[in-house]
């Protein structure tokens, strides 16, 4: 069993799980070689509500390690959350190890105000 193949299986087991709402959207992280991405889903009505990555201008102009980087899309989902006026959400690991930068984008998420 190939390793991506071994993380769909473990994907797919969190998100018999895992379902977000309108209230409490899921919050999933995608972490590609060299970025991380972060999106609010409503798995209630299949929308997007809001979404970040390390491609923004204003993280991507920064010189940081990716650890930082991810924990500036935590911060910065936190921040488009707000607007939205969501406060709780449901985190998603889509079958990544809750360490490293996956953990980042949660910590980031929290130190900006997100409850889960």
């Amino acid at each position: 069993m190939s390793k991506t193949s071994a993380r769909q299986k473990i994907r797919y087991r969190i998100r018999k799980k895992v379902n977000g709402t309108s209230e409490a959207p899921r919050l999933s992280v995608f972490r590609s070689n060299c970025d991380i991405y972060a999106q609010l889903i409503d798995d209630n009505n299949g929308t997007t509500l809001a979404s970040a990555s390390s491609k923004q201008k204003d993280i991507s102009a920064q010189k940081a390690p990716k650890i930082e980087k991810s924990k500036m899309v935590g911060e910065a989902i936190a921040r488009k959350a707000g607007e939205l006026g969501i406060k709780k959400v449901i985190f998603d690991r889509s079958g990544y190890i809750y360490h490293g930068r996956v953990k980042a984008v949660a910590e980031g998420a929290r130190e900006g105000g997100l409850q889960f």
